[in-house]
């Protein structure tokens, strides 16, 4: 089944109940029916697991088995089942324990309401569930706590959340409702985190084509948009042509694959051995757990570290199940406009004196790779262009040391309604020289670059950009076999690696456009704009850091 406009409609509902009942914060709900996604579906999975173990003839342990001491006994009230009656709350003055049976959702959240929910959700079914995420792959309820407090809100959520029919669902829909939830998150993080747009993500992907048996890393994972695209990506690529479905995301058809000609060992590699990725936001951590455990990755890990400052050793790694020696795909959007303490930043990761979390990243990802690996990064256009000795000196690591294969040049206001930044994608590989890098310049991308990014349209290069890509070796061939003076009208060009010398490195799309007299006297006045605001942000940036500079030397 797909997402219907009814349950698109419930979300929503959710969300103005929220809203209108005094809570907000868009992430902080988010996270909040993550939580309620996983007490209903908990129960779901430990029947299907039940069921699956009779049919083996496997030993089973329900988690709903024995008894659950409680943690608020000398005051709760509880709810107590009356045989062939309703529920009714009972005060329990001397009960110490209550059959874990009772933290089925199918009891507490169909029965109880108003403040006697919030007690026992708050005082009993969060810490419960917290020792069952402990014991998993990952810890998603450590530090977990109910945030939606009064009364008739609760009630009226829960309710909500039971009229989804979450259990009926297949695990691509459950993950399209959690994506329509994420997709209320309209506000950057401290550090300038940005939610990726899915469409941009989906074609990044693409472009990557990671492969069943590869390691794919996301070292600012989010809500795990690039991890969740790349398993969707092998699982259509291992897809018979009847299991191929054509599905509705965000106004914009899509192709979807089952994934039937995955065999059990690729199903155990994907879920064990193949996405890895970290968060510094325990939120985040929680709202990323969620869309993996959604879409039947339930053994994914997704830590909470900031990998700027602080390293993991070899035998910790093993421990995680990491590849020592490096990923074979890295996807990121890392954080834009943050700072870094200096004195925190790890070794490994500095460049220069620089503590922009941008720059940072990109090096932690550039070592992150494994020799011959390759990555797709997001960054403000300022990391292209930037004059300061480490942006130089980034740039110079990059395509000496490295294969820099492409830059897909974004229109500016793709990151709406977060911020109007400048961003292109950085396509590299791990080792080598850079040869020929191709630029791709995109002017339309599928949806309204207005104030919401969110409307779409028929205006999209995206696709056609992605085949130039992944022809690379016939569209350098077309490009060397162009006229010299002639005019170019293609939205792709060259520059070879002594062109990037020549212009300290140097990695916008624009800087390399061939442009005869009288295009360059008629370019597009967006284009225009959103240069000379990328160039006035990073030169703003460049300030602030010599400030910061200066301040050291003075201290």
């Amino acid at each position: 089944m797909s997402l219907t406009a009814e349950m698109r409609r419930s979300i929503d509902q959710i969300r103005d109940y929220l809203f209108g009942g005094g809570y907000p914060d868009p992430v902080g709900n988010a996270e909040q029916l993550s939580f309620l996604f996983f007490f209903f579906l908990s129960e779901t999975i430990d029947d299907e697991n039940g069921k699956r173990a009779e049919v083996l003839k496997e030993p089973h342990a329900s988690i709903f088995d024995g008894e659950w001491p409680l943690h608020r006994a000398e005051n709760a009230t509880l709810p107590a089942v009356r045989e062939g009656g309703p529920t009714a709350t009972v005060l329990h003055t001397a009960t110490q324990a209550i059959a874990r049976s009772r933290f089925r959702w199918s009891f507490w959240a169909r029965e109880l309401a108003g403040d006697p929910l919030v007690q026992f959700v708050r005082d009993e079914v969060f810490p419960f569930f917290a020792e069952i995420g402990a014991a998993g792959a990952h810890d998603f309820m450590r530090g977990a706590r109910l945030g939606i407090t009064d009364p008739t809100v609760l009630t009226q959520v829960v309710r909500l959340v039971d009229d989804l029919d979450l259990a009926e669902a297949d695990s691509d829909t459950k993950g399209d409702l959690f994506e329509h939830v994420l997709r209320q998150i309209r506000q950057a993080g401290e550090l300038g985190q940005f939610r990726t747009p899915r469409h941009i993500i989906r074609r990044i992907v693409e472009m990557v084509d990671p492969a069943i048996g590869e390691t794919i890393y996301d070292p600012a994972a989010g809500t795990a948009g690039f991890l969740v695209a790349a398993y969707n990506h092998i699982r259509l690529a291992h897809s018979s042509p009847e299991a191929i479905a054509l599905t509705e995301v965000e106004g914009k058809i899509q192709q979807r694959g089952l994934g039937d000609l995955l065999t059990p060992h690729d199903l155990d590699t994907l879920q064990k051995r193949t996405f890895h990725g970290n968060d510094v936001d325990p939120k985040m951590v929680r709202l990323a757990t969620m869309n993996l455990t959604l879409r039947g990755l339930t053994q994914v890990r997704i830590l909470q570290r900031n990998v700027l400052t602080s390293m993991l050793d070899d035998a910790r790694k093993i421990e995680l199940g990491q590849p020592r020696e490096g990923y074979d795909v890295v996807l990121a959007n890392p954080p834009f406009s943050g700072r870094v303490d200096k004195a925190r930043i790890v070794d490994a990761v500095r460049v220069g004196s620089t503590t922009s979390t941008e720059l940072l990243f990109l090096k932690y990802m550039q070592d992150s790779l494994r020799e011959g690996g390759r990555a797709a990064v997001v960054v403000p256009e300022g990391v292209l262009f930037g004059s300061s000795g480490a942006h130089q000196e980034l740039r110079r690591q990059l395509v000496e040391n490295n294969r820099v294969d492409a830059v897909l040049s974004l229109p500016g206001g793709v990151f709406q309604p977060y911020s109007g930044v400048k961003t292109s994608v950085l396509f590299f590989h791990k080792g080598g020289r850079t040869g020929q890098v191709l630029f791709l310049h995109v002017e339309e991308d599928g949806y309204e670059l207005d104030a919401n990014h969110d409307t779409p349209n028929e205006d999209d290069d995206l696709p056609r950009l992605t085949k130039v890509y992944a022809q690379r070796d016939t569209s350098l061939s077309q490009w060397e076999a162009r006229e010299p003076e002639a005019e170019w009208n293609e939205n792709w060009w060259f520059a070879d690696a002594a062109t990037l010398r020549s212009n300290n490195y140097n990695l916008t799309a624009s800087r390399y456009r061939p442009l005869s007299e009288a295009q360059a006297g008629h370019l597009h006045p967006l284009e225009l704009i959103d240069d000379v605001i990328a160039r006035e942000l990073e030169f703003a940036r460049e300030m602030e850091t010599l400030r910061i500079m200066v301040r050291e030397m003075d201290k």
